[in-house]
C-alpha cells in the first residue's frame, strides 16, 4: 500500500509538473502565434494579389498603366490633382484601396486566409512537439531532458514564429520525466489555444494587422521616385538608385507642373523635337533639343521627340479644361489653346491606348526594368 501511494504522490507530482510546464509554454505561444499568423496572412494577400491581378501582376509601368486607367474610368478631378500633386501618396493609398477590395468582398477572403494560416501554422506548432518528444524520449545520456525538448521544440519553429529560448527558461528545470505525457498534454492543450484563437479571428478586420498587406505591396513595387523637371511624370524604374536614365511611361502636358497665365499643352517629347527653348531659373535659355547641356536633374532624363502626343492626356486636358484652369490659375490660349481634335477624342479611346500600353509593359523588359 505504501508503495501504492508513493508512486501515487510521485505521479501527481509529475502531472502538476507537466501541467505547470504546458501552461506556462502555452502563454508564451499564443502571442508570437497570434503575430506570426498576421504576419503570414499579410505576406499570403500580397503574394494572392500579385498572382490574381492585374495591376499587381506585372512592373512598376504596368501598375502606372493601371492607375491611370483607374483615374479615367472615376472621372474625378479630385483624384487627378491628388495623383499630380502627391503621386507616391496617391500610388499608396490606390493600392491600400485594391487591398481593401481584395481582402473585404463578398467572398470574406480575409478570414479564409487567416484561417489558413491559422491551420498551417497549428501544424508546425504540433509537429514542432512531437519531433522534440521523438528526439528527447529515449535519452537516457541526458538528465535535462526538458531543457534539450525545449532545445529542440523552438529550434524546429525559429523560422515559422518568435519565440525565443531564453523566455522559457523560468520552465526548463521542471521535473517531468514522462516525455510522452507531456507530447500529449501540449497536443491537448494547442487545440484549446487554436480553438480560442479561431474565435478571436471571426472579428479581424484591416486594422488587426501590424504590418499591412498594401505596405508589403508598396514596398515591393517601390522603386524610383523622381519626376521629370518639365513635366513631373514619374519614373517608373524598379529599383530607388537605379544605372541609367530616368524615363516615365510617357511625358504629360507641361501645364500640369508650370502653372503660368498661358497654360501649356505640349510636352516635353514635343519640345525636343522642336526649336524651343527653356529656362533653367539663373536667366540661361537652353534648346530643349539639347536639354542634358542644363545638367541635373534635366540630364538624368531620357527624353526621345516626338512630335506627337498620347490620346489618354489629350482626353484629360479637353475633359477636365475649366477645372485645370482653376487648379492651375492660368488659361489655355495663345500657344496653349486646346486643338479642337483633342475634344473629340473620348474616354474609350484614351482606355483602349492604356490597354496597348499594358500590352507592352507586361512583355519583355530591358535592363533598366522598363518594358520595351
Amino acid at each position: 500500500i505504501e508503495d501504492f501511494f508513493q508512486c501515487f504522490l510521485i505521479s501527481l507530482q509529475g502531472a502538476t509538473s507537466i501541467t505547470t510546464f504546458v501552461v506556462f509554454l502555452c502563454d508564451k505561444i499564443e502571442p508570437a502565434l497570434r503575430q506570426a499568423v498576421f504576419e503570414r496572412t499579410a505576406k499570403d494577400i500580397a503574394e494572392d494579389m500579385k498572382s490574381k491581378l492585374p495591376d499587381f501582376r506585372g512592373n512598376r509601368a504596368n501598375l502606372e498603366v493601371c492607375i491611370l486607367r483607374y483615374l479615367a474610368e472615376q472621372e474625378n478631378f479630385a483624384y487627378f490633382k491628388q495623383y499630380l500633386r502627391s503621386p507616391k501618396q496617391f500610388f499608396q493609398s490606390y493600392i491600400k484601396r485594391r487591398v481593401k477590395s481584395h481582402c473585404l468582398d463578398g467572398n470574406r477572403r480575409l478570414g479564409m486566409v487567416l484561417h489558413s494560416s491559422l491551420e498551417s501554422l497549428y501544424e508546425n506548432i504540433l509537429s514542432a512537439v512531437s519531433l522534440s518528444t521523438r528526439i528527447v524520449k529515449d535519452r537516457e545520456d541526458r538528465e535535462d531532458k526538458i531543457s534539450l525538448w525545449l532545445d529542440e521544440f523552438c529550434r524546429e519553429l525559429a523560422e515559422v514564429i518568435n519565440l525565443p529560448r531564453s523566455d522559457l527558461k523560468a520552465i526548463e528545470h521542471q521535473e517531468v520525466t514522462d516525455i510522452e505525457f507531456l507530447s500529449s498534454a501540449m497536443a491537448k492543450a494547442l487545440i484549446d489555444l487554436t480553438d480560442r484563437l479561431m474565435k478571436e479571428l471571426a472579428d479581424a478586420d484591416m486594422s488587426s494587422f501590424s504590418r499591412q498587406p498594401h505596405t508589403i505591396l508598396a514596398e515591393h513595387f517601390s522603386g524610383c521616385w523622381e519626376q521629370c523637371p518639365f513635366c513631373g511624370a514619374v519614373c517608373t524604374n524598379t529599383m530607388r538608385d537605379h544605372d541609367g536614365d530616368h524615363q516615365p511611361v510617357f511625358h504629360r502636358p507641361e501645364a500640369l507642373k508650370f502653372y503660368t497665365h498661358e497654360l501649356v499643352t505640349a510636352t516635353c517629347s514635343n519640345r525636343v523635337a522642336s526649336n524651343c527653348e527653356f529656362s533653367t531659373g539663373d536667366h540661361q535659355w537652353i534648346p530643349y533639343k539639347t536639354y542634358r547641356k542644363a545638367g541635373p536633374p534635366y540630364s538624368t532624363w531620357n527624353i526621345l521627340p516626338d512630335s506627337s502626343m498620347q490620346a489618354y492626356w489629350k482626353w484629360f486636358v479637353s475633359r477636365f479644361r475649366t477645372e485645370l484652369e482653376a487648379f492651375c490659375n492660368g488659361k489655355f490660349q495663345g500657344s496653349g489653346v486646346i486643338p479642337e481634335a483633342w475634344q473629340r477624342i473620348t474616354k474609350q479611346e484614351a482606355l483602349s491606348e492604356l490597354d496597348r500600353l499594358q500590352a507592352t509593359s507586361m512583355g519583355r523588359k530591358n535592363r533598366s526594368g522598363f518594358a520595351v
